[in-house]
């Protein structure tokens, strides 16, 4: 990898934000730094943040990036955000030049729990608290847990996908499985989620079990490639679990080619403006809205906190399945989204009108009670 990540110090007397790029095998790696002036800041140390790509979500960079700047600013603390790009080694390097260059808080979205773990051990080692930010490391140790309630992200997707087929009037519907990432242990939580809700109605025989597959990495290409197998090996699949709205504009895609979408109901998650866009066309039949600001705010203030040297509180706290300990948590509550309240999402700011109304979507927003 290319050496020179930017990176201004705690020395920088006002200000400042700086972007740059640092090629490697993962793809781009984007880095956004600031430092701060104010009193406070000079008391705190400093916070680093890793997110862990721009190609699985969007919400990543549009979103939590912003969202965690907006908090650190508004604090007056020194931070410093990178993006991994779904590279190992570069989150790796980026955690070592934030411990480097003097962070005191390491708060990380990981790639996967193993490498996700070495990252934390060595920050822990030299006395860098840290906070699991969005997924769980399992086994890592992290001081805190920052996310949404996922299995009930999961839920939501089940029961979404059962009413969508039930307004369908779906007789023994076959329903396949676009799971997320083997490596994430959201996914995980997720499957757990919907299957509860679905499982119960392929015991029943009210649904048949279709196919059941992880995407690698929630790859959308991947994602297209292996619904279109399914497909082809099971045609008269009826209704598709999408885990999140990028694995789910891949089975609309292939639905298209055969006529099929807005007949075979998808699900999502994320609340993109993409997967918003497919609500409103009649292609998707549902999302989940997780509000970011609220888990960006509520790492933020941890962060902070730890960086001020307190001990924060959290409201709740998560075993970690592999290490069996209790991590305490801030868990937070996520949103069903169907055509008829795409517009909360908007309303909360989440994305805006211009975005999501474009084209020949503007007539649908407005259909939708979109302001």
């Amino acid at each position: 990898m290319r050496k020179g990540i930017l990176s201004l110090t705690a020395a920088a007397a006002t200000l400042a934000l700086g972007l740059t790029a640092c090629g490697g095998d993962g793809g781009q790696t984007t880095t956004a730094t600031s430092s701060a002036s104010a009193p406070a800041a000079a008391k705190a140390g400093k916070i680093g943040v890793i997110l862990p790509d721009s190609k699985s979500s969007a919400r990543w960079e549009t979103a939590d990036r912003k969202y965690l700047e907006e908090a650190f600013k508004a604090a007056g603390v020194q931070y410093d955000i990178q993006n991994a790009q779904n590279d190992k080694t570069a989150f790796q390097t980026i955690a070592d030049q934030m411990i480097t260059n003097g962070a005191t808080v390491l708060m990380i979205v990981n790639l996967d729990s193993g490498s996700g773990k070495a990252v934390i051990e060595k920050a822990k080692s030299q006395g860098v608290a840290t906070i699991d930010y969005d997924r769980l490391t399992l086994g890592g140790g992290a001081a805190y847990y920052v996310s949404f309630d996922n299995t009930k992200v999961g839920t939501l997707q089940g029961e979404g996908l059962s009413k969508c087929l039930t307004d369908k009037k779906a007789s023994k519907p076959i329903v396949a499985y676009l799971n997320g990432s083997p490596t994430d242990n959201n996914a995980t939580l997720f499957k757990q989620g919907y299957d509860g809700v679905l499982k119960p109605k392929f015991d029943s025989g009210e649904y048949v079990k279709g196919p059941d597959q992880a995407v690698p990495d929630w790859d959308n290409t991947q994602a297209g490639t292996i619904f279109e197998q399914m497909l082809t090996q099971q045609p008269k699949i009826a209704g598709v679990l999408a885990a999140n709205d990028g694995l789910g504009n891949a089975a609309i895609t292939v639905l298209k080619k055969q006529n099929l979408n807005g007949k075979v109901p998808v699900t999502g998650q994320d609340a993109t403006v993409q997967g918003l866009q497919n609500i409103l066309a009649g292609d998707q039949c549902m999302t989940v809205y997780k509000a970011v600001k609220k888990e960006a705010d509520a790492g933020a203030k941890l962060a902070v906190a730890l960086a001020k040297g307190e001990k924060p509180t959290a409201s709740g706290s998560v075993k970690d399945p592999e290490s069996g300990q209790d991590v305490p948590s801030e868990l937070l509550e996520p949103q069903a989204i169907y055509l008829d309240n795409v517009k909360d999402v908007v309303a909360d700011g989440y994305v805006t009108k211009e975005e999501l109304c474009t084209g020949d979507f503007a007539k649908k927003c407005t259909d939708a009670g979109i302001q």
